[in-house]
């Protein structure tokens, strides 16, 4: 199946402002039926989860409907599906509750590709409990993380891994099922950082491989929320810290408070519109896989066009290298402060912003420090006219 673009957009009034939006790696637009979804879960009797009143049943069928749409969208387990405030909440969260069990000799392996949430909270999580960190580099010149790279640093004292599914800065996406391999052999966990791979391509938890996966409904057309997704099974074995009042069931154990009904609701009713891009033949999981598979292809072929068309502008430089990415790239300009093209492009209402977006190891790794770049991120709903703009935009830029 091919995208149908104009009937896609048609579905996003954010869109109708007139901006173009390559700003999709901090948060995409928002379809009307999550709008919608949302509204309604707002409005209709809501209570504490239970089953006596329609108020309560409302709250359960919110948060189950919401566990099966997670689960469907990365081939996971419903009784596996975790929701917090966001994934670097539940992260830090996971980090603490594993990091009970490590101590001095034990070592914990981060890598300098991603995303601070995936860094930090298991760095400091080591440092408390008397573990080493390891750090596993990537090459600056090809933006590649090898399997190679990983296993040069596991050794049989690693207790766990974490690594991303896709660069949120550069769009690298490392070979998971091959990193899993080695991390598993030496008897660690594997943790992924999915929050970017998730918007962008189908994915299966299964043949990644990983023990735990955390994703973010707000960067694939949902509401700001976070969800981790691990085996049923492997939750059991974790004891977090929790009010006594709470039930001790998992998934439950982990959701600290009441889980935000709403945003649930908006979760699943993103779920549903990606799926809905493949019609209404066959069940949710097989339509999204088909709906991706249709998203990606959209998205690469823009994003070569992109790419073929940024290579002929004098002085701009190309940090997204690796073989396989996401459509997600990172350009400087010789000379010029990539925040003034930023500031620039916006005036002309095209929406590329400049930074490191909390990929403070992967900038300074490049050589861009803290600054990083002008970062240009494709999401289902970007078109050829959204590419034309901002290449005329930067034109206008270099030309000033």
């Amino acid at each position: 199946m091919s995208l149908d673009v104009v009937a896609l957009r048609a579905q996003f009034p954010a869109l109708l402002g007139g901006a173009a939006h390559f700003d999709g790696p901090g948060g995409t637009q928002v379809p009307t039926p999550v709008a919608d979804a949302v509204h309604a879960a707002l409005v209709q009797p809501t209570a504490n989860r239970g089953a006596t009143t329609q108020a309560e049943r409302n709250a359960d069928d919110v948060v189950l409907g919401a566990r099966r749409a997670i689960a469907d969208l990365v081939g996971g387990d419903p009784r596996g599906v975790v929701f917090g405030r966001s994934a670097t909440v539940l992260t830090y969260d996971l980090a603490r509750t594993l990091a009970a069990g490590w101590g001095p000799g034990d070592e914990v392996v981060v890598t300098r590709l991603d995303h601070d949430a995936n860094v930090r909270p298991w760095v400091q999580a080591a440092e408390r409990a008397g573990a080493t960190v390891r750090w596993v580099d990537f090459d600056p010149a090809t933006s590649e993380l090898t399997v190679a790279d990983v296993a040069a640093v596991v050794s049989d004292r690693t207790r766990l891994v974490a690594v991303t599914g896709a660069s949120n800065l550069i769009g690298t996406r490392p070979p998971l099922p091959a990193i899993a391999g080695v991390v598993h052999a030496a008897g660690a966990l594997l943790h992924v950082d999915g929050v970017h791979l998730t918007a962008h391509v189908p994915v299966d938890l299964s043949e990644l491989g990983c023990d735990t996966f955390v994703c973010s409904p707000y960067k694939f057309l949902g509401p700001h929320c976070g969800a981790l997704v691990a085996a049923p099974a492997f939750l059991e074995t974790l004891h977090p810290d929790k009010l006594l009042p709470s039930t001790d069931a998992v998934p439950e154990r982990f959701e600290l408070g009441t889980l935000p009904y709403e945003l649930l609701a908006g979760t699943t009713a993103a779920v549903d519109f990606l799926a809905s891009l493949a019609g209404t033949s066959g069940g949710r999981r097989e339509r999204l896989l088909a709906a991706f598979h249709a998203v990606e292809e959209h998205e690469d072929a823009l994003r070569v066009g992109l790419e073929d068309a940024l290579r002929e502008l004098p002085g701009v430089t190309l940090w997204s290298r690796a073989a396989h990415r996401t459509p997600t790239l990172l350009v400087t300009f010789e000379g010029r402060d990539a925040a003034d093209a930023y500031r620039y492009l916006a005036a002309r209402r095209v929406n590329a912003p400049a930074g490191s977006f909390y990929a403070l190891e992967c900038s300074r790794h490049l050589g861009l420090g803290d600054t990083g770049g002008l970062r240009i991120g494709l999401a289902p709903y970007t078109d050829q006219d959204d590419v034309d703009r901002l290449l005329d935009g930067l034109r206008g830029f270099l030309a000033g």
